[in-house]
């Protein structure tokens, strides 16, 4: 009988580094400042599973992650299920974002006010990818980093606990595209793990690489793996930007196999033994047996090499505004002999200032059992120094609609971030309000509204609160997206005021029936003449076209159907009076009245919006207006915001689904700076 093993224990850390070429597992815990790792498993893929990074086979991802896993709880005896991990740069988009709030007095900075400014700075970021055309498709915020913080114009790298007004901060915000992270999220469903953390992979691989007390330097972190190439730079204290090279390990690889016609997996291991091996020995893709030296493979891996150096100095220029003080390369494409003074030339640095990465490792983390300095360990490692000294916290676990939420950094959040880390916007909290009707009837201008919004629901841990509340580890959040009001509609009869008046009239000048829907743009034109058919003998079955005429005109306008009704008899017979074929007018008493226009039965609600008094027409069935209906009077751009939007109702805060009554006063307004 196979032994039950325990569960993982709360300060256990799991982390996975899933990478183009195989996964590296680490499980460890969190002891003083540093992180003790007490196991590490790697297994390649048998196929090639990802591209650049990004995952194309769920299903064989899914298994390998399972195969390390298994192998850790075997040396470990326990259950692993919850796992810490990272996602590669690729397609990764990076902006800048400033926000500045001014307080009415000085005050003591705390918490909220630092969530507060962070998230002004980051809703910036967001409005500046959009307006460079950048956002295509779905995108999820993984996470930014403050840059500065200033409080009266003096600069400090920690706010909380200072007194002030005038607070600004920068950060550098990252955005990644969906179907990256919704992949890694499938394949760890597939292993039967549940994704307690997530981060970038550069994000993850500097905090091992460079640690933050070294951060005042200028350096910059080139985490070079199979696909791709994750690079973060930091000065000042802080990191500064990351970005992501597509050039990486595999374009050695393929180069040695289109020059010595080998598979994958032997261009590989050639390109390992290389640097430590004088006579190289392998079967070719035709069945040969080859011998060559390891000089022929470093004549073909010396071009590709300075391709990779080339585009890894132009990133680290484009990121950094320049050459650094040092480069730190890492990850398993950094044991490339020669690389190292390649990556000098191109950004023409003293040889000794770029190195590869490893030295550093001891200060965040330690094992009594494996050799962590190996380069190739530098973002499993990230992961775990990052989840286990409180960078990305495992215990600060969401759920969401019953599920957990994808956090990619802890921390200040609130509930509008989360719901934006997990693919929501403005729009699913706002709605809108149906398209209005707009047609003419004789000649006048009338316009009927859409049905406003449905509003969204938000509840955290059962209780209705605004989305600017601040979300705490274990809250429970509950959200129902708002769903946008149904467009205006009226069909003819109901516009018109009955079936009566509809007969009567002309759409974009033909006749209609009672239960045309109008449509945008339409004309109508009431008490015109319209040709009505009827059964005028129930015995023959036959009918009797007669123009049925009103207005004071009516007469004087030919029926076009005249030669029919002059051809038809009214009772089987010829009959030649005129008063059988058409009715010049009806009495006074049997004439169908002019429509009226329509006329609001109830009452317009009054309310006050930012000061102003604004009426608007009753709902039907005198339905509540909610707060929510008061947004699109209030002259600002939900998608757009660069700063945070207050929502109060007689004073109070207040959120979205908030009843309305007449007379309340409404603010809708942003923080705006003082001048």
């Amino acid at each position: 009988m196979e032994k039950v093993r325990e569960q993982q224990s709360r300060d256990m850390i799991f982390a996975l580094d899933i990478g183009t070429r195989s996964i590296i597992g680490m499980a460890g815990r969190a002891e003083g400042e540093r992180v003790h790792i007490l196991a590490v498993e790697k297994l390649e893929h048998s196929k090639r599973a990802m591209m650049d990074g990004q995952i194309e086979d769920i299903a064989q991802v899914g298994k390998v992650a399972a195969e390390v896993t298994a192998r850790l709880e075997a040396r470990l005896d326990c259950k692993l299920t919850r796992v810490c991990i990272a996602a590669a740069g690729r397609a990764l988009h990076t902006e800048a974002g400033h926000f500045e709030l001014e307080l009415p007095e000085v005050r003591r900075i705390g918490e909220d006010l630092i969530g507060q400014l962070e998230a002004g700075a980051v809703s910036a970021a967001e409005s500046n990818l959009n307006k460079n055309g950048q956002r295509l498709g779905r995108f999820y915020l993984v996470g930014y980093t403050v840059s500065q913080y200033l409080v009266d114009s003096y600069p400090l790298s920690i706010l909380k606990g200072h007194n002030g007004q005038k607070l600004e901060c920068e950060v550098v915000a990252t955005f990644l595209p969906s179907e990256v992270v919704d992949s890694l999220y499938s394949a760890m469903q597939t292993a039967g793990l549940e994704v307690v953390s997530l981060t970038l992979e550069p994000i993850a691989a500097i905090n091992a690489a460079i640690p933050p007390e070294l951060r005042l330097l200028n350096l910059v972190m080139a985490d070079i793996g199979a696909g791709t190439s994750d690079i973060a730079a930091c000065r000042d204290g802080s990191v500064v930007g990351y970005t992501m090279a597509t050039v990486a390990g595999d374009e050695i690889t393929e180069a040695i196999m289109r020059a010595f016609l080998t598979d994958f997996s032997t261009a590989e291991r050639l390109k390992a033994e290389a640097a430590r091996r004088e006579t190289l020995r392998f079967t070719d893709i035709l069945g040969l047996e080859q011998e060559l030296p390891a000089s022929a493979v470093k004549e073909v891996i010396i071009p590709a090499e300075g391709q990779l150096a080339d585009e890894l100095a132009r990133r680290i220029r484009e990121i950094n505004g320049g050459a650094p003080s040092a480069v730190f390369l890492a990850g398993g494409g950094s044991k490339l002999e020669g690389l190292p003074q390649a990556v000098a030339s191109a950004l023409e640095m003293d040889p000794r200032r770029v190195s590869v990465a490893g030295s550093n490792f001891k200060m965040s983390a330690f094992s009594d059992t494996e050799e962590l300095n190996d380069p190739e360990y530098t973002t499993p490692l990230g992961i775990a120094v990052s989840a286990g000294l409180g960078l990305i916290s495992d215990s600060y676990r969401v759920s969401l609609n019953g599920h957990p939420a994808k956090l990619f950094r802890s921390g200040a959040l609130t509930a509008l971030d989360v719901l934006q880390m997990n693919g929501y916007n403005y729009a699913d909290l706002i709605g809108r309000t149906g398209s209005s009707l707009s047609v003419t009837i004789d000649g006048q201008r009338t316009l009927y509204r859409g049905e406003p919004a449905e509003p969204s629901s938000l509840r955290i841990n059962g209780t209705e609160l605004p989305p600017s509340t601040v979300i705490q580890a274990a809250d429970s959040i509950e959200f129902t997206p708002a769903r946008s009001g149904k467009a205006g509609r009226r069909t003819i009869a109901e516009a018109l005021g009955g079936e009566a008046a509809a007969a009567v009239c002309l759409v974009n000048g033909a006749p209609v029936g009672p239960d045309y829907e109008l449509r945008p743009g339409d004309a109508v034109v009431t008490n015109a003449i319209v040709p009505v058919k009827a059964t005028v003998s129930e015995g023959t079955g036959k009918e009797a076209v007669f123009s049925h005429a009103v207005g004071e005109d009516a007469s004087a306008v030919p029926s076009p159907d005249s030669s029919a009704r002059e051809s038809l008899p009214a009772d089987g017979s010829a009959d030649s009076s005129p008063t059988a074929v058409t009715s010049a007018r009806k009495p006074e008493a049997e004439r169908v009245p002019a429509p009226q226009p329509f006329e609001e039965l109830l009452p317009p609600r009054l309310f006050f919006l930012n000061g102003a008094p604004l009426k608007l027409p009753a709902k039907p069935k005198n339905a509540p207006y909610y707060l929510m209906d008061l947004l699109e009077h209030a002259g600002l751009d939900f998608e757009h915001l660069d700063r945070p939007v207050t929502l109060r109702v007689n004073g109070e805060s207040s959120a979205f689904m908030c009843v309305l009554a007449d007379g309340d006063r409404v603010s809708i307004q942003m923080e705006e700076p003082r001048a």
